[in-house]
């Protein structure tokens, strides 16, 4: 009956939305599980899983119309906060909060059915966790319904743990063993999250409080595996680092199916409130890195999620570990990342420019360029190299039969090459290029991020030998069809360059000796080159028939009417049609390094701005200051020569007033003192005109 009772209230849960929160939802783990739940419908976990329906699709996200319409049938509807407040909208949440205070932030918590606070990849969130889980604890009057918190925490919390049986370490811990663990040191503040969060769950009817201690996330777009998947592909190193000895027991779970726990959890409520989320594997460092924060991987620990095993039901997408999956595991990664190669092949005739254009496409989307004469000649290198090795250890008793015949093939494989060579005066025939570049295109590289092919194949025989498929069952199959051709190798852009004889004939000319020195640029060599190039693409079978045939249709571009040297039109024109990069885009570092380059050019061209403003101002006020003091010189010199001449010529007159005017003038000015006329100006000049001495 009390079963009957719990029943009840489940079935109405389901019926209705559950408004989950979930913190940081632009990160890796949190992010999935918000893709998950909002695409699983409540109380489904409820219902016993059927074999039929556990395949791969179920656990897929599904698309942002999808999870909106879902949402009005019973799914989850999620809302949480972003540890970036640039980051945009996300379109499984209905609602996401940036910068938002702690008041606002508990309103939005009290709106919630469940909130679930990820620790497991931001160690500063252990203390919002705790301040959630105490301040939702303090508000249990205002609850109108039970309010589930889930606190995910790590089992680096057990890093420290004493085995169960110090002669046996292989038993296993579970969940009934959570009080005897013993933290990192490195986690103190996540255990003491972990003992805050279950003191506040003894109140289950209005606030039932869970711990999920989960192993290394993988799956999606990687988790904390993503820097060993991302070595792996780009093969910039020859072997993955392994840390320690690599034979440390690490407990793992793949990211959606922990987030099939967090369903569970939240769907069955049940009474064990600490719970490990781990899949069934014991895997060791070494078997984790051999298929593809240091703390987490140097964990040793030996773990079984019991309880989640036997009483809930999750759709497994690893349930038997990283390895046994690791075929889906980088299939979804790859997917997630949008890790796809992009090959390219590039033809056309000589000096149109396919180097230098293979050469930038190569920059921007970070492809492997292939040189055909750098491709033969590092073949021919690995297989000396090869033949030496053999050489220097033949005093060695224990040398296995396999690399033996490895080493007699390569032999034989450079004998003949070397034979080719001498006979075809330095060329080697088409069936060694064709061979190299097979293996080559094969290689791990290559079919991780992609190539550019420069300058080959040039006919339509070599473009059907290179690319045509060499497994006879497959051909078999597929015999119906034009072309039974290896999708592994073939190019998925193919693109033709082409100009007129007289631009190539003017490019070549006007090349430095420098550049034309040693190449087959050389007037004779260009011009037979050239004609020959001419000469096998005017037959109906070219290498561009073929790829039309196989519906590779190439892009034709006719460098002769860009005018530009540099082929820069070409190359944006290329980025136009092959599109954007699939590759690694650049890393935080990298970003960082080249804005602080930037910065610091942009600084060092205002500041040389500056200096160059400076020094001209200081220039141009030095040459104003001269010209000043030599028009101040020149005015002075002018009004020394003007008073010069002025007293020059004011000598006469002034001897002349002083011998006849002066003297009749002091009389007459006397003669006005002592007269006192009414008008002494007039006084005056008629005294002075009847003194005039010359008058009288």
């Amino acid at each position: 009956m009390a079963e009957d009772k719990e029943a009840a209230p489940r079935t109405e849960k389901v019926l209705r939305i559950q408004r989950v929160f979930i913190n940081l939802l632009d990160t890796y783990s949190s992010g999935n599980i918000g893709k998950f739940l909002a695409s699983s419908v409540v109380g489904a976990s409820l219902e016993e899983v059927a074999e039929e329906e556990e395949d791969e699709d179920e656990n897929k996200p599904p698309a942002p119309e999808a999870t909106l319409a879902r949402q009005k049938e019973g799914t989850f509807q999620i809302v949480g906060t972003l540890s970036k407040p640039e980051n945009i909208q996300l379109d499984f949440a209905t609602e996401t909060y940036k910068n938002i205070s702690r008041g606002d932030l508990l309103m939005r918590l009290l709106e919630c059915d469940t909130i679930i606070y990820n620790i497991t990849e931001s160690p500063q969130q252990v203390e919002e966790a705790i301040w959630a889980v105490t301040a939702l604890n303090e508000e249990i009057s205002r609850f109108g319904k039970r309010k589930v918190f889930i606190l995910l925490s790590t089992v680096m919390t057990w890093a420290r743990s004493k085995p169960l049986d110090p002669e046996d370490s292989e038993i296993p811990f579970t969940e009934e063993d959570y009080r005897r663990r013993k933290n990192h040191p490195n986690f103190l503040d996540h255990i003491n999250a972990e003992k805050t969060v279950l003191k506040f769950g003894k109140n289950t009817k209005m606030f039932a409080t869970y711990v999920v201690a989960a192993g290394l996330q993988y799956g999606m777009e990687g988790g904390i595996l993503h820097t060993f998947f991302k070595l792996a592909w780009l093969g910039e190193v020859p072997a993955l680092p392994v840390f320690g000895d690599g034979t440390n027991v690490i407990p793992t779970i793949h990211v959606l199916d922990l987030a099939g726990v967090m369903q569970n959890i939240i769907d069955h409520v049940p009474k064990h409130h600490y719970l490990v989320a781990v899949d069934e594997s014991a895997h060791t460092l070494e078997d984790l890195v051999k298929q593809d924060s240091i703390d987490h991987l140097l964990v040793n620990l030996r773990m079984e999620a019991l309880f989640v095993k036997e009483n809930f039901n999750i759709r497994w997408v690893a349930q038997t570990g990283f390895v046994e999956n690791i075929n889906n595991i980088l299939k979804e990664y790859k997917q997630s990342r949008g890790l796809l190669p992009i090959k390219i092949c590039i033809l056309g005739p000589p000096a149109v420019g396919k180097s230098s254009i293979a050469e930038e496409l190569s920059k921007h989307y970070r492809l492997h360029h292939i040189k055909m004469k750098d491709m033969i000649a590092e073949a021919i290198t690995k297989l000396e190299a090869i033949v030496a090795l053999k050489e220097r250890s033949e005093e060695e008793e224990d040398e296995e039969e396999e690399e033996e015949e490895n080493v007699e093939d390569a032999q034989e494989l450079l004998d003949a090459i070397k034979d080719s060579m001498e006979q075809n005066a330095g060329k080697l025939e088409d069936q060694y290029v064709i061979r190299f570049v097979k293996e080559k295109l094969k290689s791990m590289p290559c079919r991780n991020q992609g190539y550019i092919l420069d300058g080959f194949p040039k006919t339509y025989d070599q473009a059907k030998d290179l690319f045509n498929q060499e497994d006879e069952e497959e051909e078999d199959e597929i015999r119906g069809k034009t072309f039974p051709v290896d999708k592994l190798i073939l190019p998925e852009f193919v693109c033709g360059l082409d100009a007129s004889d007289e631009f190539l004939k003017d490019r070549v000319i006007n090349l430095p000796e420098s550049i034309v020195a040693g190449t087959h640029y050389t007037q004779d060599r260009f011009l037979r080159a050239l004609s020959n190039y001419r000469g096998i693409n005017t037959e109906d079978e070219t290498v561009y028939n073929y790829f039309d045939e196989i519906e590779i249709h190439p892009i034709y571009i006719d460098v002769g009417k860009f005018e530009d040297a540099q082929n820069r039109l070409a190359i944006k024109q290329l980025i136009r049609e092959i599109g954007e990069p699939r590759n690694y885009g650049l890393t935080d570092e990298e970003k960082a390094e080249l804005q602080q380059k930037a910065a610091e050019v942009r600084l060092a061209k205002e500041a040389a701005e500056e200096a160059e403003r400076e020094q001209k101002e200081a220039a141009e006020t030095a040459e104003r200051m001269a010209c000043w003091e030599e028009w101040n010189k020149q005015l002075e010199e002018v009004k020394r020569e003007e008073r010069e001449l002025l007293e020059a010529r004011s000598t006469p007159l002034r001897n002349y007033l002083i011998t006849h005017v002066m003297p009749t003038l002091v009389q007459g000015l006397n003669e006005c003192c002592k007269v006192r006329p009414d008008d002494p100006v007039d006084f005056l000049a008629e005294y002075l005109f009847k003194n005039n001495p010359e008058t009288q």
